[in-house]
C-alpha cells in the first residue's frame, strides 16, 4: 500500500469533537492509517522518503464524512405523499391509507436484484461525492426474511466497487407488511426467530434496529427484538421518539444501544438513560423539515446531558429523501440550533460512534486515513451553504479516490 504525505493543510481534526485545528499542518499516512500529523514546523525531514505528496496549499483537511442513518436500498418512489402532505394529509393518516413504508415495501420486492443495486449505487455515489466515506444503510423494505436479507446483501456488494465503507443494519421492524395486518406479533415473532438469527450467522449486519412508534411497533415489542438481537450477539439502534414519547429513549439505554434516532418527543429521563449508557443521539433534520414537524428535538437537553451527537440524512423515499449530508449539517445549525462545530462532529467522529466505529472520524495517531481535502479557508464554510460543497480530493483508506 503506498505511503501518503499532505502538507500545507489547515487541519481539522475533531478530536473529542472539537476543531483541533492545526493553521499550517501536515499529516503522514502509511499503510491506510495516520502515522503522524502536526505543524509543518514539527515535521521529521526523514520517514517519508518515497510516499505520494499533496501540497494542500492551505485547504481545510477534515476527517471523511459519515452517515450513520440511511435508508439507500429501495425501488419506487413516494413524491405523490409530498402533494398528500401538503393538502394536510399527516404521515400517520398516509401509512394507515397504505401509503409510506408499506407502499416502498412493494415496489421493493418487485424490483430485481439488479434494479435495486443500480438505484442504491447511484444515491451512494451521490454520497460519496460530498466527501462520505462511511456510509450505514438500512434494510427494512422487504418485510420478508428473504427480502430483507436481500437487501442487506446488496448494501454490502457495494463496497465491492464503490471507494466507501458500508456498516448494514437489519431494520426488520420497521413496518408491519400487509400480509400481516392485525397480526403483529407474529410478525415480531417472525423478525426474532428467523431474520435476526439469520442475518447474524451470515454476518449480513452489525447491529438491528426498529421503529418504536404508535403507527409501527410498541416498546414491549422492541423489547422482544432487541432481546433476540442481544442473544446473536448483535449491537441495536432505534427510531426513537420521532412522532410521540413511546419510551424509546429509554428501552434503547436499557440494551446499551449504540445509537437512537430522531427523538423530537423523548423525555428527559430517556436522554439522562442515553448518556449514562453511553449512547448517541442522532438528530435527523431532513424528516424534520419533509413532514413539516413543529417539534424540533431537544438540544438544550440533549447537551445538558453531555450526550454525543450525530447528525444523518436518514436518506429514505417518503421522509428524507436527500443524499446531502452537508446540506443536513446545515439544517441541523439553522432549524435545531447546533453549532458549526458541533454540526462537524455530528458528521465524523460523533456519527462515527453512532456505529460504534472507534477508527474512524478524527484526525489523529493511529487513525484510518480516510480524509477530505476541501477547497475552503474555515469549517463555517462546508455547512454554510444549502446543496452541499464538493471535496476537492477524498483519501479512502489511505489512496486517493478516483
Amino acid at each position: 500500500m503506498a505511503n501518503l504525505l499532505v502538507t500545507h493543510a489547515h487541519l481539522v481534526t475533531m478530536v473529542n469533537g472539537r476543531y483541533g485545528a492545526i493553521a499550517d499542518g501536515a499529516l503522514y499516512v502509511k499503510d491506510g492509517h495516520i502515522a503522524w500529523l502536526g505543524p509543518m514546523s514539527d515535521l521529521p525531514r526523514a520517514g517519508h522518503d518515497g510516499a505520494e505528496r499533496i501540497d494542500a496549499k492551505g485547504a481545510l483537511v477534515t476527517p471523511g464524512l459519515v452517515d450513520c442513518h440511511t435508508h439507500l436500498v429501495y425501488a419506487g418512489s413516494r413524491a405523490r405523499e409530498m402533494e398528500m402532505r401538503l393538502a394536510g394529509r399527516t404521515y400517520a393518516e398516509i401509512a394507515k391509507a397504505g401509503g409510506g413504508i408499506a407502499s416502498t415495501m412493494a415496489a421493493t420486492r418487485a424490483a430485481t436484484n439488479a434494479q435495486l443495486r443500480a438505484a442504491s449505487a447511484r444515491r451512494l455515489q451521490a454520497l460519496m461525492e460530498e466527501g462520505v466515506t462511511t456510509v450505514e444503510i438500512k434494510s427494512g423494505y422487504g418485510g420478508t426474511v428473504e427480502d430483507e436479507l436481500r437487501c442487506l446483501r446488496i448494501a454490502k456488494s457495494l463496497a465491492a466497487d464503490h471507494a466507501v465503507s458500508i456498516s448494514t443494519t437489519l431494520l426488520g421492524a420497521h413496518a408491519l407488511p400487509p400480509e400481516y395486518k392485525d397480526r403483529v406479533d407474529e410478525y415480531v415473532d417472525l423478525v426474532c426467530t428467523h431474520m435476526i438469527p439469520r442475518a447474524a450467522k451470515e454476518g449480513l449486519a452489525t447491529a438491528v434496529d426498529g421503529f418504536c412508534e404508535s403507527i409501527a411497533f410498541d416498546a414491549t415489542q422492541m423489547r422482544k427484538v432487541f432481546e433476540a438481537a442481544r442473544r446473536h450477539g448483535l449491537r441495536v439502534k432505534l427510531h426513537a421518539d420521532q412522532l410521540s414519547d413511546c419510551g424509546g429513549a429509554a428501552l434503547a439505554a436499557e440494551f446499551e444501544a449504540l445509537s437512537a434516532d430522531h427523538l423530537e418527543y423523548a423525555n428527559d429521563e430517556g436522554l439522562a438513560a442515553l448518556a449514562k449508557a453511553g449512547s448517541v443521539a442522532v438528530i435527523l433534520p431532513g424528516a424534520y423539515y419533509y413532514l413539516r414537524e413543529k417539534r424540533p428535538p431537544p438540544i438544550d437537553a440533549i447537551r445538558a446531558h453531555e450526550l454525543k451527537m450525530a447528525v444523518a440524512t436518514d436518506c429514505n423515499p417518503g421522509t428524507s429523501p436527500t443524499t446531502s449530508l452537508l446540506t443536513m449539517a446545515n439544517m441541523a445549525c439553522v432549524l435545531f440550533g447546533l453549532s458549526v462545530e458541533e454540526a462537524l462532529a455530528g458528521v465524523t467522529c460523533h456519527a462515527a460512534a453512532a456505529l460504534g466505529l472507534a477508527d474512524r472520524g478524527v484526525l489523529d495517531h493511529g487513525f484510518r486515513a480516510d480524509i477530505a481535502i476541501w477547497d475552503a479557508a474555515e469549517p463555517a464554510e462546508l455547512v454554510a451553504g444549502i446543496g452541499g460543497m464538493r471535496p476537492r480530493s477524498v483519501i479512502f483508506e489511505g489512496r486517493q479516490r478516483k
